[in-house]
């Protein structure tokens, strides 16, 4: 029988999560945001801060710096797909590659909303594989500096086997 860590958050985790969000101002309307005994479900990208101290940002699934019109947008599914990836057949390093490619790629040309299939996978195991990895996936630093949010897909575009990436939008490249 497999053991679960059920163990809370380092107090030193606390203290940092606490530090980083001191300058936050919540959106008018909303409460700030608060930090749980058990810590949050969903891995945070940590980056330096100021004074080189490190500071975590918010995990994709909580739709971090994007509106509440454009994260309701892309829950139902209303942002025009402009690039699919399915992900089906391929191996995890086939499938990792592919992703980050993927991903660099449409950033590059600038495409805002694509579809990553990763197909459902249900078995007697559980979900399958890239279903379950490919979410860590995108926190990779690499990758989440390039998406802005994510959400599973609507039926129509592959449900429960499927994740909108809402990626950034380019920075204006400097001209002489």
């Amino acid at each position: 029988m497999a053991k679960t860590n059920n163990t809370p958050p380092a107090r030193g985790d606390q203290l940092l999560w606490r530090e980083a969000m001191r300058s936050v101002t919540p959106l008018r309307g909303r409460a700030a945001p608060i930090s749980s005994a058990s810590g949050s479900t969903a891995p945070a990208t940590v980056k330096e801060g100021h004074g080189g101290r490190p500071v975590r940002s918010p995990a994709l699934d909580h739709f971090s710096g994007v509106d509440r019109a454009n994260a309701e947008r892309l829950k139902r599914g209303l942002h025009p797909i402009e690039a699919r990836l399915d992900l089906h057949g391929k191996t995890q390093a086939e499938a990792h590659h592919a992703l980050a490619a993927f991903i660099h790629s449409s950033s590059e040309a600038g495409r805002r909303c694509v579809l990553v299939i990763t197909g459902r996978g249900l078995g007697p195991a559980g979900p399958g594989v890239l279903k379950s990895i490919v979410p860590r996936w995108l926190e990779e630093v690499g990758v989440r500096r390039k998406i802005l949010a994510i959400a599973p897909a609507q039926p129509r575009d592959g449900g429960a086997g499927a994740l909108y990436l809402l990626l950034r939008r380019r920075r204006a490249e400097a001209r002489r």
